[in-house]
């Protein structure tokens, strides 16, 4: 007799194609909606499959899957960042998690490019006043930006995405530096032409742009704090298309504000849905509503990565996109 089928728990609605593909492969519990679960709704999730399929909007701490019960084996998170779930935690009561790293990476790129000129060429208050009806006709002086080539972009993170960012901005003309936890290799460096800083201040306080693209962990949480943020150029802006909590958002916005920091485009924030509503109002300051990753290529990427992890660990074997508690 065949092995009985897994029992998936899906937290969100998921494309068509990724859903219609689960429910051949597993018996499978899909959303009616797209509302998101509560606490309680996603403890009894828990309780009753042997995979849950959650999304970054979903956090799940210790003390959920202390009240989990023994049935949960495998959490298949659909998305590369797990920092909302408590992967020690997870291990230890014996569930795996696993993630779809590698799936977003250009399409995450290619936003974090699109907010670097979006925010230096004011894109977004050409189009307001496109919108509102008011433009007058063409003017020397109207709505002048900065040009990107030649500019220093400095990235905090080179892994995949600020290595995809790297070469695209490259291409535009911009000086690529970095800081990241280890250097890259020589040969990655000259591909780029990037100059590593070991010291986040001193890079900083030098640049032109600065992009956001490591993950949020303990040790990154505020990395880009008050302090930091006093040091950039009152000419400099930042981009960010990682993690929201990586920078003091209320001090982004006193910054901001201030003119001491002259733009920022932003697809993520430190309080998930809850935005700052200054970010909003402010006229160089452009807000995205985390679409980074939002392609159908990416998200129908993303799914086949989830369906493989599990089919995977169904036939007896470790789910080729495992996360290691120790290298979150």
């Amino acid at each position: 007799m065949p092995a009985p089928r897994l029992s998936v728990v899906v937290t969100r609605r998921l494309p068509e194609a990724v859903e219609s593909r689960m429910k051949e492969l597993f018996d499978v519990e899909l959303r009616p909606d797209n509302a998101r679960m509560s606490r309680d709704e996603l403890v009894d999730a828990m309780t009753r499959a042997d995979v849950l399929v959650p999304c970054i909007t979903d956090q799940i701490d210790a003390n959920m899957l202390a009240r989990a019960g023994d049935r949960l084996r495998l959490i298949a998170n659909y998305g590369a960042g797990v920092d909302h779930i408590d992967v020690a935690s997870a291990r230890q009561r014996g569930v795996l998690v696993s993630n779809t790293p590698g799936v977003v990476t250009e399409d995450t790129a290619d936003m974090a490019m699109a907010l670097i000129l979006g925010v230096t060429r004011r894109i977004p208050e050409g189009l307001a006043v496109m919108q509102s009806g008011e433009w007058q006709g063409w003017s020397p002086t109207a709505f002048l930006g900065g040009r990107i080539g030649g500019r220093r972009l400095g990235i905090i993170g080179m892994g995949r995405i600020g290595q995809a960012l790297a070469r695209r901005a490259a291409a535009f003309g911009m000086q690529i530096h970095y800081h990241n936890r280890r250097r890259l290799r020589p040969e990655i460096e000259a591909e780029f032409g990037a100059t590593y800083w070991e010291s986040l201040d001193q890079m900083v306080a030098r640049m032109d742009v600065i992009s956001v693209n490591c993950p949020h962990t303990p040790s990154t949480f505020h990395l880009l704090n008050a302090r930091r943020l006093k040091m950039l150029k009152p000419d400099a802006v930042i981009v960010n298309t990682s993690r929201g909590e990586v920078i003091d958002e209320n001090a982004l916005v006193r910054g901001l504000r201030a003119g001491e920091i002259a733009g920022a485009g932003l697809d993520v924030f430190e309080y998930g849905v809850e935005v700052n509503p200054e970010l909003r109002e402010l006229p160089n300051v452009v807000v995205l509503p985390h679409m980074g990753s939002a392609t159908v290529e990416g998200r129908a990427e993303m799914g086949e990565k989830v369906i493989i992890n599990i089919k995977t660990f169904a036939d007896g074997h470790r789910p080729p996109d495992l996360v290691v508690p120790g290298m979150v």
